[in-house]
């Protein structure tokens, strides 16, 4: 059984978002690898005030890449887990054939599985402007505090949007929607299990959304599962009680992770 876990971070956050999993999973005995995206790798406010204009060109195949590259270089094969965008990494990873076990904590939207009405709107303030196919794009403080973590705590929402929010691509959104991040193969025979966990109240990625990718997911011979947490939003990984979120994901996985 594997001892390694690799946490893949979603649009909008890096690495720093995954400090409490990151902890936790070390102290049950993990190696616990939690890689930025490329150019995403300095502290939330640095970035923010000096984005790297090559990160305007990352898309998600890159990432898918980025992400393998770290993969192969470990010494054994880990158990992957991302949130939101991440999850949709850890989707893909698994088709490549990588892996020993994967959770998607909120997925973001997924090529063959209709948008979610919340994901739609969500999305708007990328797509509205025609030109963030090639820009480096930054969340509003209104958006962080009514959509992204509308459960966080009101007198909390500055201090979280300055310890956590990051610039990010506006082409991994459009990535997305033409499909240039390629197809998912779901009958896929040699995908390791997969966990599905979706938010209640999810303004991001919603709950039914997250269920439609689990209908598509289930069809390969591999465990597929899925989980909705009541009561949580996108925000869930950082929000209070994301220790049972992240519990549920590693027991999940460590029980149904397979032989690579």
């Amino acid at each position: 059984m594997t001892k390694t876990i690799l946490l893949i971070h979603g649009a909008w956050l890096n690495s720093a978002s995954w400090a409490g999993f990151k902890a936790r999973y070390e102290a049950k005995g993990y190696t616990v690898v939690a890689p930025d995206w490329p150019h995403d790798d300095r502290t939330p406010a640095e970035l923010r005030d000096f984005p790297d204009k090559a990160l305007a060109k990352v898309g998600q195949v890159d990432l898918f890449d980025h992400y393998e590259r770290v993969i192969r270089s470990l010494p054994e094969s880990p158990i992957l887990i991302g949130h939101s965008l991440g999850g949709v990494c850890v989707q893909h990873l698994l088709d490549r054939g990588l892996g020993v076990a994967g959770v998607a904590i909120n997925p973001a939207p997924t090529p063959g599985v209709p948008l979610g009405g919340h994901a739609i709107v969500s999305a708007l303030p990328v797509f509205l402007d025609l030109f963030s196919w090639g820009k480096v794009k930054t969340m509003s403080r209104k958006f962080f505090a009514e959509r992204f973590a509308q459960t966080a705590p009101r007198d909390r929402v500055t201090e979280l949007y300055d310890a956590y929010i990051v610039p990010t691509p506006g082409k991994v959104y459009w990535d997305g929607v033409t499909g240039a991040s390629g197809k998912i193969s779901w009958k896929n025979p040699n995908r390791a299990p997969l966990l599905l966990i979706a938010g209640e109240i999810d303004l991001i990625a919603d709950a039914s959304m997250v269920r439609g990718i689990y209908k598509q997911q289930r069809k390969a011979p591999s465990r597929t599962d899925f989980k909705q947490f009541d009561g949580r939003s996108h925000w869930t990984c950082l929000d209070a009680g994301w220790e049972s979120v992240a519990d549920y994901a590693l027991d999940w996985a460590a029980e149904h992770q397979i032989a690579r």
